[in-house]
């Protein structure tokens, strides 16, 4: 029977740490502020922005959101976050993606500072991840890490496989599991002989965005498995693993919902509090 790795669970101990730390900042008279920028009303935008809101109010931590017409040009978005990088008391930019088709998401990621980059998204954060110095990493490959981590699951010496190569979570993901001394490879639609290479990892960490793709056919006995994916089919939400098929051969895995998906929103709200760290040291 393997063991499920409660990410409702862990995201709620980070949150709480956090909101520890943002209590005792408040008596230093130091606040941490969060902006959110949202440019239409995508429902699944939506969604996210509010379940990000209701983190910063548990935590303390002060969001001040903008709520754009679908209709706002380009420049009228990076004239906002411009003048968000000028505030002081702004310490994360948060813009909800997808941006409107006529806007250029590559130049809005761009435009944010990279000391407030707190999607961890950025060039610059990106070049900082990959020669291993400080600075924001992508909330997604963060929270994996630390679901690994809380659950007692070595890295270190592991061979890994990430099945996708996605700029949010493939390649800071390998990166990362790099950082923590795992052997990785990564994984693609190119690949050839699939099931071959992931049956070799000890860490399967599924990004692929296809619905229940991922069958015990591809998991090596006693694997842990990690699943990224969130898809809304009829009978209801499932990941990019067959979960029902997979459970009983590997030793460890995240369930859909309910496993890295609240982890995402935990790291998110982690960078924005150690904001103040990165400001007042590594990217100065």
């Amino acid at each position: 029977m393997a063991k499920i790795i409660d990410g409702k669970k862990i995201s709620a101990q980070i949150k709480d740490e956090l909101k520890e730390e943002v209590a005792k900042l408040k008596e230093e008279g130091t606040e941490i502020t969060l902006a959110v920028i949202q440019v239409g009303n995508d429902p699944a935008s939506t969604v996210y922005v509010r379940n990000k809101k209701k983190a910063c109010e548990y935590i303390g931590i002060r969001s001040v959101s903008y709520e754009l017409e679908e209709s706002t040009t380009e420049e009228e978005l990076i004239e906002l976050i411009e003048e968000l990088n000028n505030r002081d008391d702004v310490n994360g930019i948060l813009v909800q993606l997808p941006v409107p088709k006529h806007i250029n998401e590559d130049a809005v990621i761009k435009a944010i500072s990279p000391l407030k980059d707190v999607d961890g998204f950025h060039p610059q954060s990106v070049g900082a991840l990959s020669i291993g110095q400080k600075g924001y990493v992508s909330c997604t490959p963060a929270g994996i890490i630390q679901l690994l981590k809380r659950s007692d699951i070595d890295i270190e010496g592991k061979e890994c496989v990430i099945i996708g190569r996605s700029n949010i979570v493939g390649k800071p993901m390998a990166l990362l599991m790099l950082r923590e001394n795992a052997t990785v490879t990564i994984c693609h639609s190119r690949t050839k002989d699939l099931k071959e290479v992931t049956k070799r990892a000890d860490i399967l960490i599924a990004a692929v965005g296809k619905p229940k793709m991922i069958t015990k056919d591809y998991v090596k006995e006693g694997a842990v498995v990690i699943d990224v994916g969130i898809h809304r089919l009829e009978e209801g939400l499932c990941g990019d693993v067959d979960f029902d098929d997979v459970e009983p051969v590997c030793s460890a895995i995240t369930p859909v919902p309910g496993g890295v998906g609240p982890m995402t929103i935990a790291m998110l709200m982690y960078n924005c509090v150690n904001s103040r760290k990165i400001n007042e040291t590594e990217l100065k």
